[in-house]
């Protein structure tokens, strides 16, 4: 079994974001060439995170929501429970080599874009990616943010996916810098307002594990081992 097929899945419930953040940076900044890839499923507490380049100009209403300035790529979006985050802890540099120098930043957005929208498809709801709009889309509208960290070849963040949670807050901000955005979530598109993210979490898990061809999984519930 090779080191790139191997994963570890953390399932972390609800967490702080920022408490999570400095995790993902200290986990990537020790990590070395025989540290096994992770994902990290959580939902975090209400907080608004800037992008690394966010314009401040895209939070149009203050509130008691916490913004936290991120070191990942893209604008401003908003995490709360209810929203499944995925983060993607990867040695980018040895899946590049295990498929033969074809594997990319780029791959992996794609990756991640596509695993969320074979989720949705698993409910009937037809979503698209868009070549200048990172994320994943039903009808125009926003169901899936995606925002990136690559550090020393191996990538850290990843994707917020909206099942079902308060999306007023999503108001507040021009989403992902893009002014009029609409939001939307799954629980809405297919009517069903008692679904949780732990009921599509493992959907979401396996397509990304499926594409990027993990062979031995291992799950835990906790960081306490790092």
């Amino acid at each position: 079994m090779q080191l790139a097929e191997r994963l570890i899945v953390r399932r972390l419930g609800l967490k702080p974001y920022q408490t999570v953040w400095r995790q993902m940076q200290q986990f990537t900044d020790n990590r070395t060439e025989e540290t096994v890839d992770e994902i990290w499923l959580v939902q975090h507490l209400p907080v608004f995170t800037q992008g690394q380049a966010g314009k401040a100009e895209h939070l149009l209403q203050h509130s008691a929501i916490p913004v936290v300035q991120s070191d990942r790529g893209g604008q401003i979006t908003y995490h709360a429970p209810g929203q499944q985050v995925m983060y993607v802890l990867l040695d980018i540099k040895r899946k590049k080599a295990q498929d033969n120098h074809d594997f990319s930043v780029r791959h992996l957005v794609s990756a991640l874009e596509n695993c969320v929208i074979e989720t949705l498809a698993d409910y009937g709801i037809k979503a698209c990616a868009k070549a200048d709009a990172p994320g994943v889309y039903v009808d125009g509208r926003k169901i899936c943010s995606l925002g990136l960290r690559i550090r020393r070849g191996c990538s850290f963040h990843g994707l917020a996916l909206n099942i079902n949670m308060d999306l007023t807050p999503f108001h507040y901000i021009n989403p992902c810098g893009y002014a009029g955005l609409e939001m939307c979530q799954l629980s809405e598109l297919i009517g069903d307002q008692a679904l949780l993210c732990e009921q599509v979490a493992p959907q979401l898990l396996q397509h990304f594990i499926n594409v990027m061809d993990y062979r031995q999984i291992r799950y835990s519930d906790t960081l306490s081992d790092h």
